[in-house]
C-alpha cells in the first residue's frame, strides 16, 4: 500500500487577514501537492506576530509531513517570517554569504542601493537549505520539513516548483464529479448509504444555483480507481433514483 503523505500551509500576513490582499497560493499548492500524492490537510492564516507564527510553525510541522509557509520574507519591517521560523527551530539567523553577494551585485547593477532593508532578504536561519528564486533572486529556504516561500504568487510557484523534487510522494488522490439537479436534502440519505458502503472514498456535496435553477455537485475522491468508479456508479444511480437528472461534470476526473 502506498503511504499517505500529508502537508499544511501557513499563510502569513496582516494584508491577508484584513482583506486587502486575496490569497492566491493555497489553491495552487493544494493542486500541486495533490498531483504529487501529498494531501493538503490544513491551512492557517496568521498575522505578522512572531509568537503566533512560532506557535503555528511548531504545531503544524509536528502534525504533518510537510509545512509550507507563504509571505513575510521581503525587505520591510513586518517581514518577520525568517526570524520567526528560526525561533521556532531554536537556531540563529544571519546573512547567507552567497545570497548577500548575489543580491548586492544585483541591486547595484540596477542602480539601487544595497541598503539594510533590501539586504534583509539575504538573512537565512542557520542550517537551512536555500530554495532558488529565478524571478527576483531573493531565495526561500527549507529547514527540516518546513518550506518557506514568498507571498507573491508567481515567486511562490517558482520556488515550489524548484523545491518539489525534495518531496516524498504518496498515493495520488483522483476525483470524479456529478452534477445533480436536486437539493442536498433530497440526496442526503442515499448519499450517506453510499458513503457507508465505500468508507475509503471521500464523498462531498456542494450546492449550486444558476439561472434560477439549483442543485448539488457530488464529488468523489479516492486513491483506488476501481473503488472510486464503483462508488461513482452508486452515487450516480442514487441521483437518478432521487430524480436529480445527474450528469458527469467535465474535467473532474483525474
Amino acid at each position: 500500500m502506498t503511504e499517505i503523505v500529508t502537508a499544511a500551509v501557513l499563510v502569513i500576513g496582516n494584508e491577508i487577514l484584513s482583506g486587502r490582499t486575496q490569497d492566491a497560493n493555497v489553491a495552487f499548492l493544494g493542486k500541486s501537492l495533490n498531483d504529487l500524492g501529498i494531501r493538503l490537510m490544513e491551512v492557517r492564516v496568521v498575522a505578522d506576530i512572531e509568537a503566533e507564527i512560532v506557535d503555528a510553525v511548531n504545531t503544524l510541522r509536528k502534525r504533518y509531513d510537510y509545512l509550507f509557509t507563504t509571505g513575510g520574507i521581503g525587505p520591510t519591517h513586518d517581514d518577520i517570517t525568517a526570524d520567526s521560523v528560526a525561533a521556532a527551530f531554536g537556531v540563529g539567523i544571519d546573512y547567507h554569504p552567497e545570497v548577500f553577494e548575489l543580491l548586492k551585485q544585483n541591486f547595484e547593477s540596477r542602480g539601487l542601493e544595497a541598503n539594510g532593508a533590501r539586504m534583509r532578504m539575504a538573512r537565512v536561519p542557520d542550517g537551512a537549505e536555500l530554495i532558488d528564486n529565478e524571478i527576483s533572486l531573493a531565495p526561500g529556504f527549507q529547514i527540516g520539513n518546513v518550506f518557506v516561500l514568498a507571498g507573491v504568487p508567481s515567486i511562490a510557484r517558482a520556488m515550489f516548483n524548484g523545491a518539489s523534487n525534495r518531496l516524498r510522494r504518496g498515493a495520488v488522490v483522483m476525483s470524479r464529479s456529478i452534477r445533480c439537479h436536486c437539493g442536498e436534502g433530497t440526496i442526503a440519505d442515499p448519499l450517506s448509504d453510499v458513503q457507508d458502503a465505500y468508507p475509503e472514498i471521500d464523498i462531498g456535496s456542494y450546492p449550486w444555483s444558476r439561472d434560477g435553477r439549483f442543485g448539488t455537485s457530488l464529488v468523489l475522491r479516492g486513491t483506488d480507481t476501481a473503488r472510486l468508479d464503483a462508488a461513482y456508479d452508486a452515487v450516480f444511480q442514487a441521483a437518478v433514483d432521487a430524480g436529480g437528472d445527474p450528469v458527469e461534470e467535465p474535467g473532474e476526473q483525474t
